[in-house]
């Protein structure tokens, strides 16, 4: 392989990080670097924003991983400085070359981490993963379409049956019901992934805020 990914320069960090610094530089780059937030962007601008991200996802698979990281530090520590990039394509390579060690048959993913897909970790699943706890009310924010689905499915039935009162009991009824639709069964990598452009990209601008402050927001 003539280039290798320098997984720590795709992050940002040294390679003295901790494992607090990984996962906090991770979350700073794939918001920079989500494809999702680019509402307007041509078809080769999307692509290369996506291959970007992937390649921060699996920076942060590998260094969040006390054993991946041995295991990438040994083979970095090979490579002159020359032959490190931060290249997208040299990480798919990477992982392509190095699948029984990095990919899906090699160690078992970190906690928090996503699991591997193919040869390499899902770009999504580690994103919804890492920012589960911040990700989760903002999409339920964005997408109560069950909600607001029960709820006019359960007017319309309570109107038949009762005219005007049945139509404001059916409603409520409906809107319950629809709400725990809402909150079980449903990864929120499955849910942010249904949204339109605009929702996900509201959302990314609301992340970016609480992780790299307001003026961070419009990235």
């Amino acid at each position: 392989m003539s280039s290798f990914p320098d997984y720590y320069a795709i992050l940002g960090i040294t390679t003295t990080a901790s494992t607090d610094d990984v996962r906090q530089a991770y979350k700073k780059e794939s918001l920079r670097t989500h494809p999702d937030r680019l509402t307007n962007a041509t078809p080769a601008e999307k692509k290369a924003a996506t291959e970007k991200f992937q390649a921060v996802a699996d920076a942060y698979y590998v260094l969040s991983d006390s054993t991946r990281r041995k295991e990438y530090d040994a083979l970095y520590s090979t490579r002159k400085q020359k032959e490190r990039t931060q290249s997208a394509d040299a990480s798919a390579n990477f992982f392509s070359t190095f699948a029984n060690m990095f990919g899906a048959g090699g160690a078992k993913p970190a906690e928090g981490a996503g699991a591997p897909a193919a040869d390499r970790p899902d770009a999504d699943g580690v994103f919804a993963d890492v920012f589960e706890e911040l990700l989760r009310p903002e999409v339920h924010r964005h997408a109560p379409w069950w909600t607001w689905t029960g709820a006019v499915c359960g007017a319309g039935i309570g109107f038949i049956v009762a005219n005007v009162p049945g139509l404001m009991v059916g409603a409520y009824a409906g809107n319950r019901l629809g709400a725990i639709r809402d909150a079980k069964g449903r990864s929120v990598a499955s849910v942010f992934s249904e949204l339109g452009g605009g929702q996900k990209a509201e959302i990314l601008r609301a992340l970016a805020a609480k992780v790299l402050g307001t003026a961070a927001s419009s990235i």
